[in-house]
Parts: structure tokens; sequence; C-alpha cells
């Protein structure tokens, strides 16, 4: 399986790389970066052959059979269409648009080309969210309440690695996504009622910093979740999952119970780290001719979501 990795030398890009490692028969053949000389450097450290700062070029290469980007996220859109028009198969980074037309329009062009087009949502696949959809699906716990708090420092644009960004990051159709994908993914239904406030926008990243966020599903599950950008430490995002049989707090790829003793992960995946756990997925579906867990069509109704928000918050 020949892979290009685009948006290689950022925080996202490099974790995919350190997973696709991990994986048996896998060769990343192709990366793309912002500036032709440091993406020629960063491919030489890897001993990676190809690198370019033109999408196209990538694609254009018989070497290439999938994409994965970690581009900005105003540019997944309407690469990911650019990918699969291409013939070749994408993992979007999570979120696969910023808006709803475009995720609607990266659907269905997926289903016109029939190609692999999988949103990086990976908190269907972090071990400790994993054990608890096991938990779910076989019938021993459901869910009542989900209490998520999203919480970073980011009054500048920066990344997950601390580095300048050239693009401005979204609570909303970003980090919130997470959450509204997972809670809808973990209850098994969709959502009937929501709510959401923001903040008021940065003078000059011109986004809310902070934002809250109501959902309720047809069978009276509860997700509250909580955002900020102002928020200086700790950092990250927190799960409590409130059931009717027990209450467990997820932190990543970490899993404790409701009095803060570890639950034993070991096995439920084949690794702990989530991104490794996606990439499995998105090769395992491109071999297998199927589906994958977190296809952009399953993802959709996320977006509608994110689109209901977003148009209570601005009127």
């Amino acid at each position: 399986m020949k892979i290009c990795v685009a948006g290689a030398a950022g925080a996202f890009g490099m974790k995919h790389l350190d997973a696709l490692a991990k994986i048996d028969g896998v060769e990343v053949t192709s990366v793309v970066g912002r500036k032709l000389d440091a993406i020629t450097e960063f491919a030489k450290a890897r001993n990676i052959a190809h690198a370019t700062t033109d999408l196209g070029e990538a694609l254009a290469r018989d070497d290439v059979d999938a994409v994965i980007l970690s581009t900005p996220t105003q540019m997944h859109a309407s690469q990911a269409i650019q990918c699969m028009k291409a013939g070749k198969h994408v993992l979007v980074e999570i979120p696969m648009a910023d808006n709803l037309a475009d995720s609607q329009e990266l659907v269905a062009v997926q289903k016109q080309t029939g190609k692999i087009a999988m949103a990086g949502h990976v908190r269907r696949f972090n071990p400790s969210h994993q054990w608890i959809h096991n938990k779910i699906t076989a019938g021993e716990i459901a869910i009542q309440q989900m209490d998520v708090q999203t919480y970073f420092f980011r009054r500048k644009n920066i990344n997950a690695a601390g580095n300048p960004r050239s693009w401005t990051d979204h609570l909303l159709w970003h980090h919130a996504c997470h959450t509204v994908d997972l809670f809808q993914y973990q209850t098994g239904e969709d959502i009937s009622e929501v709510y959401g406030v923001q903040g008021p926008k940065h003078p000059e990243l011109g986004i809310a910093l902070d934002m809250s966020i109501i959902m309720k599903t047809p069978s009276g599950a509860l997700c509250t979740l909580s955002l900020s950008f102002n928020n200086d430490g700790p950092l990250g995002t927190f799960f409590r999952y409130i059931c009717d049989n027990g209450t467990w707090i997820a932190r990543y790829d970490d899993l404790v119970d409701g009095r803060e003793q570890p639950i034993d992960l070991s096995g439920v995946a084949v690794s702990n780290n989530g991104i490794e756990l996606i990439d499995r997925e998105f090769i395992a579906a491109i071999r297998e001719e199927r589906e994958p867990n977190g296809s952009v069509a399953q993802c959709l109704p996320a977006m509608e979501v994110l689109d209901s928000i977003e148009k209570m918050m601005s009127e």
C-alpha cells in the first residue's frame, strides 16, 4: 500500500507518519508541504522518495494508492474531492469540512467514485471509548449523560505542537465535531434536540474562544459539552460517561472509573494509539474493499448537527 501524506510536517501529519510506520505492508512514497525546501528536507530525513508542494503532482504518481490529509481545515473538502477524482482513496483529518454544503458534496463524490473516503473521527478508535462502546453494544450499560470538557489555551494561531499556524482553528467545526459524532456513535441514535451558545469573538482570530452545547437523543440521553480556547490548563478533552450501571472518565487513550481507578484496556485493540488505530482501519477498508468505520457518509450526521448549532448561534 503506497501512501501520500499531505501536511506531513505538521503536528498531526507526523503522528500519522509514525503510525503508518507500525503497519505492515505500508510505505509512505510521497509527502506534501507548504514550502518546497522544508518539505524536501523533511522527506530526506525520513527516507521518503518524493516531496512536493503540489498535491496534484503527488496524485498523478503511480506509486500513490491513497492519501492522508493533515492539511488546514479549510482545504479538507476540496482536497479530499480532488483525491477521489484522481482515483485515490482518502483519509481526511477531522473535520471533513467547515460547513455542511462541502460535507454533502464530499459524500456525494465518494458515492460517485466508489473510493474509500474516511473522516478522522479518532474518538471512535481510542481504546478508552472502544471499551465503553463494547459495553454498550453488549447491552451491559446505557448512557444517561456524557459530560465533556474540551479545553485549550489558544489565543494565537498555534498547533498541537505549539508552532504557528497559517490558518485558524475552530471550536465548533473541529473540536465540537469530535463530541457530536461520538455522542451519536455511542448512543446509536441521532440527536433530536440541540442548543448552543458562544462567547464574544476574538478581535484578531474572528472566532469565539468559549462555547457551550447541550444535546439530547430520542431515548433521553444527554450530552453537555463545554469548549474553550481561554483555559490555561489542564489542556485536552475529558469525557465523563454517566451510565445506568457505572461511571467512567476517558482521557484520550486512558480510562478510569468514577473513583479514578484505572481500567485495563490492554485487550481492547492492537494498539493504545488512536491515530494508529484509525490508520489501520483505513488501510484495512481499502484492502477488504468495504466501508470503514468513520466513513464520510457515517460522519455526515455530525456535520448536520454542527450546521444547526452554527445557525442557532448566528441568530
